[in-house]
Protein backbone atom coordinates (compact mmCIF):
# COMPACT_ATOMS: atom_id res chain seq x y z
CA UNK A 1 0.00 0.00 0.00
CA UNK A 2 1.62 3.32 -0.99
CA UNK A 3 1.82 5.80 2.21
CA UNK A 4 0.76 9.16 1.69
CA UNK A 5 1.70 12.15 4.27
CA UNK A 6 0.83 16.25 3.91
CA UNK A 7 4.18 18.25 4.08
CA UNK A 8 3.35 21.57 5.80
CA UNK A 9 5.19 24.84 6.33
CA UNK A 10 5.07 28.13 8.50
CA UNK A 11 5.40 30.99 6.91
CA UNK A 12 4.08 34.62 5.62
CA UNK A 13 5.50 35.68 9.02
CA UNK A 14 7.53 38.69 8.10
CA UNK A 15 5.98 42.31 8.63
CA UNK A 16 6.47 45.60 7.48
CA UNK A 17 10.29 46.06 6.79
CA UNK A 18 10.77 43.05 8.95
CA UNK A 19 11.56 39.75 6.77
CA UNK A 20 11.40 36.34 8.23
CA UNK A 21 11.57 33.04 6.19
CA UNK A 22 12.17 31.72 2.67
CA UNK A 23 8.69 31.77 1.36
CA UNK A 24 8.83 31.44 -2.13
CA UNK A 25 12.23 29.12 -2.13
CA UNK A 26 10.05 26.49 0.26
CA UNK A 27 6.79 26.55 -1.34
CA UNK A 28 7.63 24.25 -4.37
CA UNK A 29 8.74 21.61 -1.97
CA UNK A 30 5.60 21.28 0.59
CA UNK A 31 1.71 20.84 0.43
CA UNK A 32 0.51 22.94 2.24
CA UNK A 33 1.28 26.13 4.01
CA UNK A 34 0.33 27.74 7.65
CA UNK A 35 -0.05 31.45 7.17
CA UNK A 36 0.35 34.15 9.79
CA UNK A 37 -2.26 36.00 10.74
CA UNK A 38 -1.04 39.17 12.10
CA UNK A 39 -0.98 38.69 16.12
CA UNK A 40 2.45 36.68 15.79
CA UNK A 41 3.69 38.21 12.75
CA UNK A 42 2.49 38.81 9.28
CA UNK A 43 0.57 41.58 8.16
CA UNK A 44 -2.33 42.57 5.64
CA UNK A 45 0.48 42.67 2.46
CA UNK A 46 2.04 39.96 3.38
CA UNK A 47 -0.86 37.71 3.98
CA UNK A 48 -2.24 38.80 0.51
CA UNK A 49 1.18 37.95 -1.20
CA UNK A 50 1.77 34.67 0.35
CA UNK A 51 -1.72 33.70 -0.50
CA UNK A 52 -1.24 34.58 -3.83
CA UNK A 53 2.63 32.70 -4.11
CA UNK A 54 0.43 29.29 -2.29
CA UNK A 55 -1.65 29.61 -4.79
CA UNK A 56 0.54 30.21 -7.66
CA UNK A 57 2.09 26.67 -6.19
CA UNK A 58 -0.71 25.01 -5.86
CA UNK A 59 -0.50 24.43 -2.24
CA UNK A 60 -3.28 24.35 0.44
CA UNK A 61 -4.11 27.39 2.62
CA UNK A 62 -4.04 27.20 6.51
CA UNK A 63 -4.70 30.06 9.29
CA UNK A 64 -1.96 29.90 11.42
CA UNK A 65 -2.98 31.90 14.92
CA UNK A 66 -0.66 32.63 17.12
CA UNK A 67 -1.39 34.74 20.13
CA UNK A 68 -0.92 38.78 20.12
CA UNK A 69 2.74 38.63 20.80
CA UNK A 70 4.98 40.17 18.05
CA UNK A 71 8.11 40.93 20.17
CA UNK A 72 7.94 37.54 21.44
CA UNK A 73 7.30 35.47 17.91
CA UNK A 74 4.47 34.21 19.84
CA UNK A 75 6.60 31.71 21.34
CA UNK A 76 6.27 33.01 25.16
CA UNK A 77 3.82 31.48 27.08
CA UNK A 78 0.67 33.95 28.46
CA UNK A 79 -1.90 33.43 30.78
CA UNK A 80 -5.08 33.69 28.30
CA UNK A 81 -8.19 32.77 29.08
CA UNK A 82 -10.41 30.39 26.82
CA UNK A 83 -12.85 33.14 25.86
CA UNK A 84 -9.64 35.00 24.76
CA UNK A 85 -8.42 32.16 23.13
CA UNK A 86 -11.84 31.40 21.40
CA UNK A 87 -11.75 35.04 20.51
CA UNK A 88 -8.52 35.82 18.81
CA UNK A 89 -8.70 32.37 16.89
CA UNK A 90 -12.03 33.61 15.62
CA UNK A 91 -10.33 37.01 14.32
CA UNK A 92 -7.73 35.48 12.54
CA UNK A 93 -8.83 32.73 10.71
CA UNK A 94 -11.61 34.84 9.40
CA UNK A 95 -9.14 37.48 8.62
CA UNK A 96 -7.00 34.68 6.26
CA UNK A 97 -10.49 33.37 5.15
CA UNK A 98 -11.31 36.99 3.84
CA UNK A 99 -7.79 37.26 2.18
CA UNK A 100 -8.36 34.11 0.73
CA UNK A 101 -11.36 34.86 -0.69
CA UNK A 102 -10.26 38.04 -2.09
CA UNK A 103 -8.35 36.39 -4.27
CA UNK A 104 -11.50 33.21 -5.25
CA UNK A 105 -9.87 30.72 -2.83
CA UNK A 106 -10.83 29.44 0.64
CA UNK A 107 -8.99 27.82 3.87
CA UNK A 108 -8.01 24.29 3.70
CA UNK A 109 -7.00 23.96 7.59
CA UNK A 110 -5.79 25.83 10.70
CA UNK A 111 -2.98 25.40 12.46
CA UNK A 112 -2.00 26.97 16.06
CA UNK A 113 1.53 28.59 16.25
CA UNK A 114 4.02 28.44 18.93
CA UNK A 115 2.67 28.92 22.54
CA UNK A 116 -1.01 28.92 21.56
CA UNK A 117 0.00 25.51 20.03
CA UNK A 118 1.88 24.10 22.73
CA UNK A 119 0.13 25.33 25.36
CA UNK A 120 -3.51 23.69 24.02
CA UNK A 121 -1.85 20.52 23.53
CA UNK A 122 -1.88 20.10 27.67
CA UNK A 123 -4.87 22.54 28.27
CA UNK A 124 -8.02 20.81 27.54
CA UNK A 125 -9.72 24.30 28.37
CA UNK A 126 -7.68 26.11 25.31
CA UNK A 127 -8.05 23.04 23.20
CA UNK A 128 -11.99 22.82 23.40
CA UNK A 129 -11.96 26.68 23.30
CA UNK A 130 -9.58 26.86 19.91
CA UNK A 131 -11.47 24.13 18.72
CA UNK A 132 -15.03 25.52 18.61
CA UNK A 133 -13.49 28.73 16.98
CA UNK A 134 -12.47 26.90 14.18
CA UNK A 135 -15.82 25.20 13.97
CA UNK A 136 -17.32 28.18 14.18
CA UNK A 137 -16.36 29.90 11.43
CA UNK A 138 -16.03 26.64 9.38
CA UNK A 139 -16.68 23.38 9.97
CA UNK A 140 -15.48 22.09 6.81
CA UNK A 141 -11.92 23.48 8.25
CA UNK A 142 -9.20 20.54 8.80
CA UNK A 143 -7.37 21.15 12.23
CA UNK A 144 -3.79 20.12 12.65
CA UNK A 145 -2.91 19.71 15.83
CA UNK A 146 0.01 17.91 17.90
CA UNK A 147 0.22 14.03 17.19
CA UNK A 148 -1.31 12.68 20.73
CA UNK A 149 -2.02 15.44 22.52
CA UNK A 150 -5.37 16.25 23.68
CA UNK A 151 -6.25 18.83 21.24
CA UNK A 152 -6.73 15.74 19.08
CA UNK A 153 -9.91 14.47 21.40
CA UNK A 154 -10.91 18.25 21.77
CA UNK A 155 -11.43 19.04 17.82
CA UNK A 156 -12.98 15.73 17.12
CA UNK A 157 -15.54 16.27 19.74
CA UNK A 158 -16.14 19.56 18.19
CA UNK A 159 -16.71 17.82 14.48
CA UNK A 160 -13.68 18.61 13.27
CA UNK A 161 -11.53 16.89 10.94
CA UNK A 162 -8.56 16.07 12.55
CA UNK A 163 -4.86 15.69 11.18
CA UNK A 164 -2.04 14.52 13.72
CA UNK A 165 1.27 16.77 13.54
CA UNK A 166 5.11 15.85 13.70
CA UNK A 167 7.54 17.62 13.36
CA UNK A 168 10.64 17.42 11.31
CA UNK A 169 13.10 19.78 12.73
CA UNK A 170 12.04 19.19 16.53
CA UNK A 171 12.99 17.03 19.40
CA UNK A 172 10.66 14.82 21.34
CA UNK A 173 10.55 14.83 24.79
CA UNK A 174 9.04 11.07 26.51
CA UNK A 175 5.66 12.01 26.96
CA UNK A 176 5.86 13.05 23.54
CA UNK A 177 5.56 17.24 23.85
CA UNK A 178 8.18 19.20 21.73
CA UNK A 179 11.55 20.32 23.96
CA UNK A 180 10.88 23.76 25.07
CA UNK A 181 13.16 25.69 22.23
CA UNK A 182 15.19 27.07 25.76
CA UNK A 183 16.96 24.12 25.36
CA UNK A 184 19.82 23.32 23.10
CA UNK A 185 18.83 20.38 21.72
CA UNK A 186 15.14 21.60 20.82
CA UNK A 187 15.86 22.03 16.92
CA UNK A 188 17.29 19.49 14.62
CA UNK A 189 20.06 21.26 12.74
CA UNK A 190 21.17 17.75 10.67
CA UNK A 191 19.03 17.06 7.41
CA UNK A 192 20.23 13.21 7.70
CA UNK A 193 18.75 13.37 11.24
CA UNK A 194 15.66 14.99 10.24
CA UNK A 195 14.90 12.48 7.50
CA UNK A 196 15.41 9.57 9.88
CA UNK A 197 12.81 10.65 12.16
CA UNK A 198 10.77 11.65 9.79
CA UNK A 199 10.47 8.57 7.83
CA UNK A 200 10.81 6.46 10.97
CA UNK A 201 7.74 8.62 12.49
CA UNK A 202 5.51 7.81 8.99
CA UNK A 203 6.69 3.95 8.43
CA UNK A 204 7.14 2.83 12.20
CA UNK A 205 4.55 5.13 14.28
CA UNK A 206 6.80 6.31 16.58
CA UNK A 207 9.42 9.03 17.32
CA UNK A 208 13.10 8.41 19.55
CA UNK A 209 12.67 10.77 22.31
CA UNK A 210 15.50 12.76 23.82
CA UNK A 211 16.05 10.37 26.09
CA UNK A 212 15.84 7.35 23.81
CA UNK A 213 12.42 6.17 24.79
CA UNK A 214 10.11 5.42 21.90
CA UNK A 215 7.20 7.42 21.58
CA UNK A 216 4.14 6.03 19.92
CA UNK A 217 2.12 8.38 17.76
CA UNK A 218 0.36 9.37 14.58
CA UNK A 219 2.17 11.06 11.73
CA UNK A 220 -0.61 12.29 9.15
CA UNK A 221 1.48 15.77 8.47
CA UNK A 222 5.01 17.01 8.58
CA UNK A 223 6.15 20.69 9.69
CA UNK A 224 9.11 22.75 8.73
CA UNK A 225 9.83 25.26 10.85
CA UNK A 226 9.66 28.46 7.53
CA UNK A 227 11.84 30.76 10.24
CA UNK A 228 14.92 28.35 10.97
CA UNK A 229 17.81 29.71 8.95
CA UNK A 230 18.02 26.04 6.36
CA UNK A 231 14.07 25.77 5.89
CA UNK A 232 15.01 25.24 1.96
CA UNK A 233 17.75 22.92 2.01
CA UNK A 234 15.28 20.41 4.85
CA UNK A 235 12.41 21.48 2.54
CA UNK A 236 14.01 19.94 -0.52
CA UNK A 237 15.86 17.44 0.82
CA UNK A 238 12.84 15.85 3.33
CA UNK A 239 10.84 15.93 0.08
CA UNK A 240 13.22 14.14 -2.23
CA UNK A 241 13.99 11.36 0.53
CA UNK A 242 10.12 10.62 0.99
CA UNK A 243 9.49 10.30 -2.44
CA UNK A 244 12.50 8.05 -2.52
CA UNK A 245 10.92 5.89 0.25
CA UNK A 246 7.65 5.31 -1.59
CA UNK A 247 6.10 7.81 0.52
CA UNK A 248 3.64 10.21 -1.38
CA UNK A 249 3.45 14.27 -0.73
CA UNK A 250 -0.45 15.06 -0.74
Amino acid sequence: MTQQIDLNCDMGESFGAWKMGQDEQILPYVSSANIACGYHAGDASVMRHTVAQALKHGVKLGAHPGLPDLVGFGRRNMAISPENAYDITVVQVGALAAVAASQGASLHHVKAHGALYNMAAKDVALAKAISQAVYDVDPSLITFVLAGSCMVEAAQKCGLTVKQEVFCDRTYQSDGSLTPRREHNAMIEDVNQSIAQVIQMIQKGYVTAVDGSHVALKAETVCIHGDQPNAMVFAKAIRTALEGAGITIV
